[in-house]
């Protein structure tokens, strides 16, 4: 195998990003030729989210004066899959299963919600399918993959009759053992396709083929559920995009960190959960190198929502352990937090006069009142905008003007006058309130997992984030705070600079004592070569791709695993085998204080990655020239400070 080395520039051309967000859809554009860099903002339209995306992609072609578009990649981030989820407007969904665990999604693991540990009132949220949509058909493959119990075709046709009935959009196939053995799943397929066609099917085989029964059977109905929803959105962007913009090439960001071709995206829907925010890691992981930050805490904080990842030596921290609203995605994922603590957070005070900021968001429609467009309740924004710490003249880049006395009205109204204090100590304690929110969120993240934050930087992004910066960083001991430059784009600015990337995993489930060098090397290198495969459909030279391995291991007897990276290589030896061992002694005694070198470990899943560069691997540098700052200021306006 010739030797991985990255690569910039591979795929030529311009780099459009687009992150939709719940406020206002970023844009950013990048030429990686002259290393030229343009952004802008434009509100995002929840009726429609493709208009927002057309227009933002008007305007930045605007800005940069951009006229030839013959070779242009547009990576788009988006938050649609997240919000289907969040409000239950997913497909309807039938499961298929082997008989007998029909219930798999119900029983779940007869664990409650973390919050209803003094509620016992508290249940978990309904599965995603009802139970007169899930059916049991016969068949069985047995641990090793062997067939059993052949597939009976009639009890199939039953559930095919009901999902006809019943208007099923997608359907999700999860039988017991198929991440060993696929054959009964595409079998069914097959038929399914001929039978119903047009809907939408997810096998567990290919979307998540490891063992664990309910996380696979809750990751592979996610899939289905958010499958249709997916492609009508990304086939009616496609469409309106090449009716403007024929050549363009259309990417969209996954969860993981890296770009499809959004041909692939509708069949791996599940992979663009927190699609936009993962930009943001992916940025915040840049800026931490480039400034000699390697630990760092991403602080993106938007109109809608804050979302916090951890940079741990120069990486985003990643997890197969994600998931939204209590429904658990075994997938590889940026690990990151979402909290509602945004500019557009509504603060409100309840009946005891106790006030309270988020989580709802006036989002872009109404919005904050001091934006005009017809909110009229105090946000985050509003404080800020009434303290004086926004200039109002001069938002957006001048683009808008805000409303200062509807933000003054508004925080008068509603939280001053029933807290009886001031409008501007009534600013000020919202502020305080979502700067709590936020440091909080940032302790659950680095803090509860043993991090020191006196050893991070805390890189703050977003149309919001660096109004509260230091007074977060002040509060958890954190003594440095990057402002990077574009910070209300930066998250678009990592989908720009992202890699092409696809994950691919097998359960081996094997104890050391019984592996042989020569059997863990030919599944590394069959799961990557799929990744070759697959990018070789997409037009990439798999020849120029970087490709990681790891392996998720425990000692014997253990329920729970940590990932290893294992440096990929064309052939094992037994030394090879106890370098793993070894490293993975060492990483068990960092995470758990202990290690024990004499017992057998398991190893339990192998991953490949497979990356190809797509973008602009550098920002543009800024004059170090500094300003006489005895010159006539901008303008002059009070602030309010505590």
């Amino acid at each position: 195998m010739k030797k991985a080395r990255h690569i910039t520039g591979e795929m030529g051309g311009l780099k459009i990003a687009i992150d939709v967000g719940g406020t206002f859809t970023d844009v950013v554009l990048m030429d990686p030729a002259t290393n030229a860099f343009h952004y802008t903002k434009t509100p995002t339209t929840h009726h429609d989210l493709s208009e927002g995306v057309l227009k933002g992609l008007r305007e930045i072609l605007e800005v940069a004066a951009i006229k030839d578009t013959s070779s242009c990649h547009l990576i788009h981030g988006t938050t649609i899959g997240t919000n289907a989820i969040i409000e239950g407007k997913g497909a309807r969904v039938g499961l298929i299963t082997t008989e007998g665990f029909e219930d798999v999604l119900e029983i779940r693991r007869v664990a409650r919600p973390r919050e209803a540990t003094f509620d016992f009132w508290v249940d978990n949220p309904p599965p995603l399918v009802p139970r007169y949509l899930r059916k049991g058909i016969r068949e069985r493959i047995d641990k090793a993959g062997n067939v059993i119990t052949p597939l009976d075709l009639s009890t199939l046709e039953k559930a095919i009759e009901i999902f006809k009935n019943e208007g099923v959009e997608g359907i999700a196939v999860v039988l017991l053992f198929a991440f060993l053995n696929p054959r009964h799943e595409q079998e069914i397929r097959s038929y399914l396709t001929e039978s119903l066609p047009g809907v939408h099917i997810s096998l567990s085989s290919e979307i998540c083929p490891e063992f664990r029964e309910y996380e696979r059977t809750s990751t592979t109905v996610m899939n289905a559920y958010l499958g249709p929803i997916i492609k009508t959105y990304l086939d009616d962007l496609t469409v309106q995009v090449k009716k403007r913009y024929p050549n363009f090439n259309i990417l969209i960001f996954q969860s993981n960190g890296g770009a499809m071709p959004v041909a692939s995206a509708a069949a791996y829907a599940s992979n663009l959960i927190n699609s936009g925010p993962a930009g943001g890691a992916i940025a915040t992981a840049y800026v931490s190198r480039i400034t000699g930050n390697e630990m760092a805490i991403g602080m993106d904080m938007g109109g809608t929502t804050c979302d916090i990842s951890v940079i741990d030596r120069g990486i985003p921290r990643t997890t197969t352990w994600g998931g939204v609203s209590e429904y658990p995605i075994k997938l590889p994922m940026i690990d990151l937090k979402t909290i509602g603590a945004g500019g557009g957070s509504i603060a409100w005070v309840d009946d005891q006069k106790v006030l309270h900021v988020g989580p709802e968001s006036a989002g872009s429609n109404p919005g904050p009142a001091c934006y005009d467009w017809g909110g009229s309740r105090p946000t985050v924004t509003d404080a800020n905008c009434v303290l004086g710490r926004i200039n109002p003249d001069y938002f957006l880049g001048g683009k808008y003007t805000l409303n200062v006395e509807k933000a003054t009205k508004a925080v008068k109204e509603h939280v001053a006058e029933k807290m009886g204090v001031s409008v501007e100590q009534a600013a000020l304690d919202i502020l305080k309130i979502v700067n709590a929110n936020m440091a909080k969120g940032i302790s659950k993240v680095s803090v509860e997992k043993g991090y020191d934050l006196r050893e991070f930087a805390l890189v703050a992004f977003g149309g919001a984030a660096p109004l509260h910066a230091c007074e977060v960083a002040e509060t958890l001991d954190i003594r440095t705070v990057i402002i990077p430059m574009a910070n209300g784009n930066l998250s678009a600015v990592g989908l720009a600079i992202s890699d092409i990337q696809h994950d691919y995993v097998s359960t081996l489930m094997k104890s050391s004592n019984d592996l042989t060098p020569t059997s863990l090397l030919k599944v590394f290198h069959a799961l990557q070569e799929k990744g070759f495969e697959q990018l070789r459909t997409e037009g990439v030279d798999p020849s120029m791709a970087v490709v990681e391995w790891s392996s998720d291991m425990r000692y014997e007897g253990q329920s729970w695993e940590i990932n290893i990276p294992i440096r990929p290589r064309s052939g094992f030896t037994e030394g090879d085998l106890d370098e793993i061992l070894s490293i993975f002694h060492e990483t068990h005694k960092r995470v758990y204080s202990y290690s024990e070198p004499d017992e057998a470990v398991e190893f339990v899943n192998l991953r490949v990655r497979v990356k190809a560069g797509s973008g602009l691997k550098s920002l543009p540098e800024q004059s170090q020239t500094s300003e006489n700052l005895h010159s006539e200021p901008k303008t002059v306006r009070e602030v309010f400070l505590d």
